[in-house]
């Protein structure tokens, strides 16, 4: 029973899945054919190196690159997350692509920009203006209506100077009529001899 337990125990690490590991920071790591890596390795790893373990042993891992390559490493060199260089470097990398669609988007939105803000700009320009048209017509109606009033008011009234006309025509006329009158009555007296 003791040895079903141990043998357990033992193969266990052997019979790993395959899973997707990296090459620990600052660090190059050999790769090399023999199992136990005695031999000399045939290939440098860089860290953030992304790898896929085949089979697992306590020290030695048999690993898979992305282009095919397989050999085998040290376990100790290997971690399940990513190294916070490769974080950094893909961050940076991914904050690069960024600021050039932010600069792309920009420039695409640079001349419609301009063009919103020339539009508002009118706008503005119009808006002023047709206050300022309120205003005015606010004000003609305000004196229309006062002059509205004034009309309503003075509706049976004459303007003085054509009363002074008419006043002055009158007496004219009537100090006219009076003189032919007077004269008319004389020659009528004397038999149609002017005196005087």
């Amino acid at each position: 029973m003791r040895l079903a337990g141990l043998l357990l125990i033992i193969t266990m690490p052997l019979s790993a899945i395959a899973e997707t590991a990296y090459v620990t920071d600052q660090l190059r790591l050999g790769l090399h054919r023999a199992e136990d890596t005695s031999d000399r390795s045939f290939r440098t790893l860089v860290s953030g190196q992304e790898v896929e373990i085949l089979s697992q042993t306590r020290n030695y891992a048999q690993v898979r690159l992305p282009d095919g390559t397989v050999g085998y490493v040290k376990v100790a060199y290997l971690v399940p997350d990513k190294p916070a260089a490769l974080i950094v470097t893909e961050t940076q990398a991914e904050n690069e692509r960024l600021q050039q669609d932010l600069e792309r988007t920009k420039a695409q939105f640079a001349g419609p920009a301009a063009t919103i803000g020339a539009l508002e700009q009118q706008v503005a320009e119009q808006q002023a203006a047709l206050d300022a048209g309120t205003r005015r017509m606010s004000e003609l109606q305000q004196q229309n209506e006062y002059f509205l009033s004034r009309q309503e008011q003075q509706r049976f009234s004459l303007p003085v100077s054509w009363v002074l006309g008419a006043t002055s025509v009158c007496l004219i006329a009537g100090f006219l009529s009076g003189l032919w009158w007077i004269d008319y009555r004389s020659r009528k007296r004397h038999g149609g001899f002017r005196i005087r």
